[in-house]
């Protein structure tokens, strides 16, 4: 009788839902959890015999709750409810193996203390060879906003046989979290070990290269790329295209670009990325109007690669055009196009259409504020950058590198001296920002714009890095337009370095004969000329330049090649007549 109401129960059992079946377990191991913890809390108002028999019977209904069901292992309840997937139809929970359940654990982990739990239990149960539940582990550890790289590589070195997607992992976990070189000495043990690289391994590594600017390094990657056959994948020819122009090769990316046997709308925006991070933008253009030759339609990005030529040719009629664009094609102005196009405004001189997008833009990012209140200081407005910045400290972003590159600008134009040196100071005690050369630079050119040279010098010396010779540049500047006391020790003492910087640069010689010549001085005038001669160095043409329809006209000084020189000559003769006529002196 007892045998038939037992075998009646196993079948009542295994007709049941899954799902109500999981949430009686739980209830009943929560239930008996609070039992025994209560029993441990209240122990002294049973006596010893009540509770031995209280232990042993909920030691029973535990083990007659996990009968036939070994292969299956609940944690503690306070961490973890396990429910059984419901993508596994009419599954009982004795047919639900332990890496099905290791698997959906770890979609419920959000911590490296989880995480780690369920390692422990992966080692324990046997599963710790398994390829695809060892790379979940390493997928979390290194991918996760929460995971450890260090857990994630000691895990990976651990592993008796990691797949490459493994090695994957953990390659893209450095890269994406600014740890370049960790990637690249992975991949030196991966090849150690003698783990083959796919497709998926190199793009990682040459991103990797592109942050460390190793040319060297990427070569002998893309060698290794040629070793393995992957060279006509695109998505690697696509990576490879950027590392060359990060790296400044953009002949090596436009090499790999002509060979290629398919392009997609991402390798023309790598190739023109590279031609702007060069500051090739005529080139930048030029094939652009390639690109839609082609058929190929451009999207969000190559807008924002085009505005970025144009704000640094300050070609203000293509950015139009682009502008213009963005609105038919009905493209999404997102965050990234948003900024493009007011920083092209602001570059181009129209500050107001610049402000406008900026009201309009209802997401904004540090580089959104930043390039704001850097394009409101380079037009003098430096009432309006530093308010602005007041906004930003109202709001939940923290300012970076360009936001101060910003204010000390508006502070050198507005002569606020004070203010520039606690912008200085806050950009490092405040903000925790390690100031750049540029920062150094602008602050030596808030002291020289106001006269304070000796004060600049002294800045200058007491720098905790090695100062370039645009630093010294900048002081020097400043000397040519405060003649004062003293003033000529610290010249003397600022062209020495300056030329011990950069003994070929012929534009440094220049300045100095010019402020020679500005103080009288015609034998030290000559004499800078005579060591010009002597080295061989030129003085460069001066160069300007004018938009007409679209198109960026040069003009070189003592050039007379183009087909209309002697025309815009007779005009400039003419204006010049005229100025004349009314009074202005002006020397062409």
């Amino acid at each position: 009788m007892a045998g038939g109401t037992s075998d009646g129960n196993s079948r009542a059992l295994d007709q049941t839902p899954t799902w109500a079946v999981a949430a009686v377990v739980a209830v009943i191991i929560i239930i008996s959890t609070a039992l025994e913890k209560a029993l441990h809390k209240f122990g002294e108002w049973f006596t010893e015999r009540k509770k031995k028999a209280l232990f042993e019977a909920l030691e029973k209904v535990k083990a007659g709750l996990f009968k036939n069901h070994d292969m299956f292992r609940f944690p503690t309840p306070t961490t973890y409810l396990f429910y059984p997937p419901k993508s596994i139809p009419n599954c009982h929970l004795n047919f639900v193996s332990r890496k099905q359940h290791f698997l959906y654990l770890l979609k419920l982990c959000n911590s490296i203390k989880e995480l780690k739990q369920i390692h422990a239990q992966v080692q324990t149960s046997g599963l710790h060879s398994d390829g695809f539940l060892v790379s979940e582990l390493l997928r979390l550890c290194a991918l996760s906003s929460w995971g450890s790289l260090d857990y994630a590589r000691s895990l990976l070195e651990t592993a008796l046989d990691p797949i490459p997607a493994s090695w994957n992992l953990v390659i893209r976990g450095y890269t994406q979290g600014s740890h370049p070189r960790g990637a690249v000495a992975l991949f030196v043990e991966m090849k150690r070990r003698r783990t083959r690289p796919n497709k998926l391994t190199f793009p990682f590594l040459l991103k990797a290269c592109s942050q460390l600017s190793d040319l060297q390094r990427g070569k002998q990657i893309q060698a290794d790329v040629v070793k393995n056959g992957v060279d006509s994948d695109i998505y690697i020819q696509n990576t490879l295209i950027r590392f060359y122009g990060s790296c400044k090769e953009i002949s090596d990316a436009r090499q790999v670009f002509d060979v290629m046997c398919f392009r997609t709308v991402v390798s023309w925006n790598s190739i023109l990325s590279g031609y702007v991070e060069n500051s090739l933008t005529d080139e930048c253009i030029s094939l652009f109007a390639q690109m839609r030759g082609c058929g190929f339609t451009p999207d969000e990005t190559t807008m924002v690669v085009l505005l970025s030529a144009c704000a640094e040719r300050g070609n203000l009629n293509v950015g139009k055009w682009v502008h213009f664009q963005v609105i038919v094609k009905g493209l999404l102005v997102n965050l990234q196009l948003g900024t493009a196009l007011l920083n092209m405004y602001s570059k181009c001189g129209v500050i107001d259409l610049a402000l406008q997008i900026f009201g309009r833009m209802s997401e904004r990012n540090v580089w959104t504020w930043s390039a704001m209140i850097l394009g409101l200081a380079q037009h003098g407005l430096a009432k309006e950058a530093l308010n602005l910045f007041q906004q930003l400290k109202n709001s939940s972003i923290e300012p970076n590198y360009v936001t101060f590159l910003g204010l000390l600008c508006a502070c050198s134009h507005a002569g606020l001296v004070d203010e520039g040196y606690q912008f200085f100071r806050d950009m490092s005690h405040v903000h925790g920002i390690k100031p750049r050369m540029t920062h150094y630079s602008s602050m030596v050119d808030i002291l020289g714009r106001s006269g304070r040279l000796e004060e600049a010098y002294k800045f200058i010396t007491r720098m905790h890095v090695e100062p370039d010779a645009v630093v010294w540049r900048t002081l020097l500047s400043a000397c040519s337009f405060h003649n004062m006391n003293g003033s000529d020790d610290i010249r003397e003492k600022v062209k020495k370095k300056l030329l011990e910087l950069e003994p070929r640069r012929s534009g440094n010689y220049v300045m100095v004969a010019n402020i020679y010549a500005e103080a009288g001085l015609w034998e030290a005038v000559a004499n800078v000329r005579r060591v010009m001669k002597d080295q061989g160095l030129k003085k460069m043409a001066g160069e300007s330049c004018i938009e007409v329809s679209g198109l960026i006209h040069r003009f070189v000084s003592g050039d007379d090649s183009r087909d209309n020189c002697e025309g815009i000559y007779w005009l400039l003769h003419g204006l010049n007549l005229h100025m004349k006529m009314v009074g202005v002196m002006v020397s062409i």
